[in-house]
């Protein structure tokens, strides 16, 4: 099978699972698990914070940050894309009371400054309080450039607001983006978060670990954090356990969270000789530019009633839904690269594609 469905599918490696099992533990929610201690200090001098806070999930850690920078009543810009905004199941309004103030995306990915500025409230009663600004990076599997991150953080504070950053895929960024500034992954990774009061980093995506997120801030914004997280549920007592997963996975799997953008453009690349090549495909499949580990391919609707099913007989998960192009109704297929999909894979997979188009 190759799932392409999301790099959340990961499985934990041999080397990872023997970390995990000789583990020592403590109990987290008392702050004395040994191990969570460790990954979260790890992380924190990794990304140059004063603090970290393990949590059960990305969607978690982001909702403890908007609930630490703010109070009910209080607002956030974000992107109408955002994670925070459209796909956490609308929690920072439900659980933070925190109204968002949501964004037009750019074509890439980022939010125009002026329209940050222009969304940032008066001090009048008549407005929710503008507290933070939110940036996700990456987005849709976009990289926003090291010169936009700063230039955020530095609006943010010339506005005396917050800045917090959903890094769920920053290592992907943090590893497309250090070739450009002769850099390492890891120091690019620090970069991008300078002047950001907090980040969001998923251990359970690219990175390859079955659970768990952090949450990296001050100390004193992870004092609060702590309480909160307490509040939503998530204080896990053992998490040495999932911890370790973290630790290893932050020693071991940034750097080679290249192979997954590699094949990621190699599986582009394919379909893009196959949709210029074989009559089936062409004008009816187009794959859209990459640039981490995320493809998104748009496919005539017809074709891919037929295509889709085609390729799950042949053990390939996609996830796909309806969407509107310059060209009417499209299926856009969203094909992510992990440490699970192999470049024989990529060809396996391009080769049944080629055998579907040569039979219709």
């Amino acid at each position: 099978m190759a799932d392409f469905r999301s790099d959340t599918v990961t499985q934990p490696s041999l080397a990872m699972k023997e970390r995990m099992f000789n583990a020592p533990l403590g109990d987290d929610v008392f702050n004395d698990d040994p191990t969570t201690l460790q990954l979260q200090r790890y992380a924190a001098n990794l990304l140059g914070f004063e603090a970290a806070l393990f949590a059960p999930s990305g969607t978690q850690t982001n909702l403890i940050a908007m609930m630490s920078h703010c109070q009910r009543g209080d607002e956030a810009i974000v992107g109408q894309q955002w994670h925070t905004y459209k796909w956490e199941a609308g929690g920072m309004a439900v659980l933070g009371s925190i109204q968002p103030q949501p964004l037009e995306l750019q074509s890439d990915g980022t939010l125009l400054l002026s329209d940050i500025a222009a969304a940032i409230k008066p001090d009048d009663p008549h407005f929710a309080r503008t507290r933070l600004i939110v940036i996700e990076n990456t987005v849709g599997g976009k990289v926003l450039p090291l010169e936009y991150m700063r230039s955020v953080s530095e609006l943010a504070k010339k506005q005396g607001l917050a800045c917090h950053i959903d890094g769920a895929r920053l290592m992907n960024a943090a590893v497309a983006l250090a070739p450009r500034h002769n850099t390492t992954p890891q120091q690019m990774a620090r970069e991008l978060c300078q002047g950001y009061d907090s980040v969001s980093l998923c251990l359970s995506k690219g990175l390859g670990c079955p659970v768990g997120s952090l949450l990296l801030g001050s100390d004193a914004f992870i004092a609060r954090a702590r309480r909160v997280r307490k509040m939503l549920g998530g204080g896990m007592r053992q998490t040495g356990i999932l911890a370790a997963a973290g630790l290893y996975a932050l020693e071991n799997n940034i750097d080679r969270l290249a192979q997954d953008h590699a094949n990621c453009q190699r599986l582009a690349d394919g379909l893009t000789v196959l949709a210029a090549q074989l009559p089936a495909l062409q004008g009816k499949l187009t794959p859209l530019p990459v640039q981490t580990n995320i493809l998104f391919t748009d496919i005539e609707i017809e074709l891919a009633a037929q295509l889709l099913p085609y390729l799950a007989e042949r053990g390939i998960s996609l996830t796909a839904s309806n969407y509107q192009n310059a060209n009417g109704a499209i299926k856009r297929v969203r094909w992510v690269c992990h440490l699970d999909i192999s470049s024989a894979d990529i060809d396996k997979t391009l080769q049944h594609i080629s055998e579907f188009a040569h039979q219709h």
